[in-house]
């Protein structure tokens, strides 16, 4: 197998490892989820794994793109922060779902938001496509800091 195909089959099978991880880790959180009160505009709980599994992808594809630039401080910079929020990013439901620690996971995804803005804006200097990938993860980011905000507030 050609060295760029297998550096493009890890860079999307990590985060979607860190996702299904997660996920076992908090299986059965969709029916926890339902039973809370929601603020309005929340989606159904299938919209969920399948908005994740998406944004894993481009964030895997958006470290391909940088992986394969020459070695540099930079790109080691952005795939250091990279691996930070993927690190982050999987702790986030542990806390929400399982701890039920509602303001606690708003203040952790408020700190994810802001790696994953320090990634992208990093991606964007090795790559303006990476950057462009990422940003639809700083969009649903910003919309669960919503739900979960309110979410802790109406619980």
């Amino acid at each position: 197998m050609k060295k760029k195909t297998k550096t493009l089959l890890t860079c999307l099978a990590v985060p979607l490892g860190v996702g299904a991880v997660s996920g076992f880790l908090t299986q059965g959180s969709m029916n926890t989820f339902e039973k809370l009160k929601q603020p309005p505009l929340t989606p159904p709980g299938w919209v969920f794994p399948v908005v994740w599994t998406g944004l894993f992808a481009m964030m895997g594809t958006a470290s391909y793109l940088v992986a394969i630039t020459p070695k540099t401080e930079e790109r080691k910079k952005a795939l250091t922060l990279y691996g930070i929020q993927l690190a982050v990013n999987f702790l986030w439901p542990v806390f929400f779902f399982n701890a039920g620690w509602y303001l606690f996971a708003f203040a952790w995804l408020l700190f994810l938001w802001y790696l994953v803005y320090l990634c992208t804006k990093t991606f964007s200097e090795i790559s303006r496509t990476a950057g462009y990938l990422m940003i639809p993860y700083l969009v649903w980011l910003t919309f669960a800091g919503y739900l979960n905000f309110f979410i802790f507030l109406l619980n």
